[in-house]
C-alpha cells in the first residue's frame, strides 16, 4: 500500500470539502440566525486538517493502484461523516451528542434521510441548508466531483470512479477521459437540480425551500426543512414535482447522458433496467391505490395521490412523506417498505440492491427453471439484447449472498441492543438500502434509539452506499498481503 499517496489524497479531498462550509456560512449571515461562526470554525479546522495531511506528503506523485482507491474510498468517506458532523456538534448549531451528530452526518452523506432531530422546522435556516446540502454532495459522490479536480494535480481518478460509482458494472466510462466523465456526470445533476428547484418554486415553495428540497428530491435523499416533510405543503402541485424528479434521479444518470447528448428519449425506451424499473413504480402504485382505497381509508382520488407519492418516495429510497404509510392499515406498509430493497436503477443517486441486480438475479433464476426442462440447451441471460457475461453473473449472486449476511449480522445485533424485531429490521433495511423511514419506533425518527444501535445502522448506511464490498474487502487478509 502507498500510504504516502493515500494520505496525500484525503488531505487533498478534505481541503476540497471544506469549501462546502461556505455557502452555509452565507446563509447564515443572510438570515442572520447567528450560526455563521459554527460554519468558520468547521471550515477553518476542515482546511487545516486536510492541509496537515497533505503537506507532508505533497511530493507523493505515484499512480493510483486498485487497492488505494478501495482505501481512498473509505477513508475519505470516513473523514468526511466526522468533519460533516462538526457543525452539528457546536453549541451554536443544533449541539448534539457526538453519536447523533455522527448519525446525522452520516446519514447525509449517504442520502439515506433517517434523522434523529425532532423540531427541525424550529432550526436555523442555515443548519437547514447545510444538512440538504450534505445529501447533494453524497448523491453523486463528493469523490466523483473530486475525480474531476484531482487530474489537474497530477493524480489518476479512474480507481476512485470504479470503487465509488454504484451498481454492479462500473468499469464503463460516459466519455474517454474520467476526469471528463466526471464533469458530465454532476453537469447533468447539477442542470437537473436548477429545474427542479425552478419547478419546486413555481409549484409555491418559498426559494428557500425549493432549494433545500431540490438538493435532497436530486440526491434520492428525503431531508426536508419541515417535520412534516412534502406534507407540511399539503400541495398536490408539490407533490407532483416531487414524484417526477424523484423518478427523474432514480434512472441511470448515464441515460440521462446520452440522451442529453444526442436529444432523443429513446435510451430509456430500449433500456430493459428502465423500462422494468417505471413498469415496477406504476404497477405498485396503482396496486397500492387498490388496497388502500378498498379499506375505505381514502375517496379514489385520494389514495392515488397517496399511495403514488408514498410508493414512488419509498421504492426510490427517497424517503419524503405526504403520510405516515407505517399506519396504513393491512399489508401495505409492508408492501411499500419491501420495495427500497429493489431500489432504484444501477448509476443512479438511488440505494436498495438495484433494479440490474434484481432483474438479473430474475433471470438467472427463470435459467436454471428452463435448464431442468432442457438439461441440454444453452440459455443465455441478456440485458438489452446483449449477452451477460457470467463473470457479472456470479458478482450479483456475491453480492446478494454478503448483503444477506450483513442484514441478518445488523439485525441480530440491533436485537441484542433491546429493539423489538419491527423495529430493528425496518430500521436496518432502511439504512441499508439509503432509505430513511422505517417502521415500528423508526417510522417518524431515530433519536429514540439508543447509543449502540445508532452506530450499528450508522455503519449500515455506510455499507450501503459504497455498496458493501467497497467497505468490506478492508476486512479481508488478502487485502494487504503485497
Amino acid at each position: 500500500m502507498k500510504y504516502g499517496i493515500t494520505l496525500r489524497v484525503v488531505g487533498l479531498l478534505l481541503m476540497v470539502f471544506s469549501a462546502t462550509m461556505l455557502p452555509p456560512l452565507v446563509v447564515s449571515w443572510i438570515y442572520g440566525d447567528g450560526a455563521n461562526e459554527v460554519f468558520m470554525n468547521a471550515f477553518l479546522f476542515t482546511l487545516a486538517s486536510g492541509g496537515l495531511l497533505w503537506l507532508p506528503f505533497r511530493n507523493h506523485n505515484q499512480d493510483l493502484r486498485t487497492k488505494d482507491g478501495f482505501v481512498i474510498t473509505v477513508s475519505f468517506y470516513l473523514a468526511l461523516g466526522a468533519f460533516g458532523a462538526i457543525p452539528l456538534l457546536e453549541p451554536g448549531g443544533i449541539d448534539m451528542g457526538w453519536i447523533d451528530a455522527l448519525f446525522e452526518s452520516f446519514s447525509g452523506l449517504t442520502t439515506t434521510g433517517a434523522t434523529v432531530i425532532t423540531g427541525i422546522d424550529d432550526l436555523p435556516q442555515s443548519i437547514l441548508f447545510y444538512r440538504q446540502q450534505l445529501q447533494w454532495l453524497g448523491g453523486m459522490g463528493v469523490i466523483v466531483l473530486a475525480v474531476a479536480i484531482l487530474p489537474m494535480l497530477g493524480i489518476g481518478g479512474m480507481q476512485l470512479y470504479r470503487t465509488e460509482t454504484p451498481g454492479p458494472m462500473k468499469d464503463s466510462k460516459l466519455t474517454p477521459r474520467i476526469k471528463q466523465t466526471a464533469l458530465a456526470l454532476w453537469s447533468i445533476y447539477i442542470g437537473i437540480t436548477v429545474a427542479c428547484t425552478l419547478a419546486y418554486w413555481l409549484a409555491g415553495m418559498t426559494l428557500f425551500d425549493a432549494i433545500c428540497h431540490a438538493f435532497s428530491t436530486v440526491a434520492i435523499g428525503g431531508f426536508s426543512t419541515h417535520d412534516a416533510s412534502i406534507g407540511f405543503f399539503d400541495s398536490p402541485a408539490v407533490e407532483a414535482v416531487a414524484i417526477v424528479f424523484m423518478v427523474i434521479a432514480g434512472i441511470n444518470f448515464s441515460l440521462h447522458f446520452l440522451s442529453w447528448q444526442q436529444q432523443s428519449l429513446m435510451h430509456y425506451i430500449r433500456d430493459e433496467e428502465a423500462r422494468f424499473y417505471l413498469i415496477l413504480l406504476a404497477v405498485c402504485a396503482l396496486g397500492a391505490t387498490g388496497l388502500l382505497a378498498a379499506h375505505g381509508e381514502y375517496p379514489l382520488p385520494e389514495a392515488f395521490r397517496r399511495a403514488t407519492f408514498e410508493v414512488v418516495s419509498i421504492f426510490t429510497t427517497t424517503g419524503f412523506a405526504i403520510d405516515d404509510f407505517s399506519a396504513w392499515p393491512n399489508l401495505l406498509p409492508f408492501f411499500i417498505f419491501f420495495g427500497a430493497f429493489v431500489g432504484a436503477c444501477a448509476g443512479s443517486t438511488g440505494g436498495g440492491m438495484k433494479v440490474m441486480r434484481v432483474l438479473l438475479i430474475w433471470k438467472q433464476g427463470a435459467r436454471e427453471i428452463y435448464r431442468l426442462i432442457h438439461p441440454n440447451a444453452v440459455f443465455p441471460i441478456k440485458m438489452n439484447r446483449r449477452p451477460v457475461s457470467n463473470s457479472v453473473i456470479e458478482a450479483v449472486w456475491g453480492f446478494f449472498a454478503v448483503y444477506v449476511i450483513a442484514f441478518l449480522t445488523m439485525l441480530m445485533a440491533l436485537l441484542a441492543t433491546g429493539l423489538d424485531f419491527l423495529t430493528a429490521f425496518t430500521a436496518v433495511g432502511a439504512c441499508i438500502n439509503n432509505l430513511g423511514p422505517g417502521l415500528g419506533e423508526v417510522a417518524q425518527h431515530y433519536g429514540d434509539l439508543n447509543p449502540a444501535a445508532k452506530l450499528i445502522l450508522t455503519a449500515a448506511m455506510i455499507l450501503g452506499r459504497l455498496e458493501i464490498f467497497t467497505l468490506l474487502v478492508l476486512l479481508s487478509p488478502m487485502f494487504w498481503r503485497k
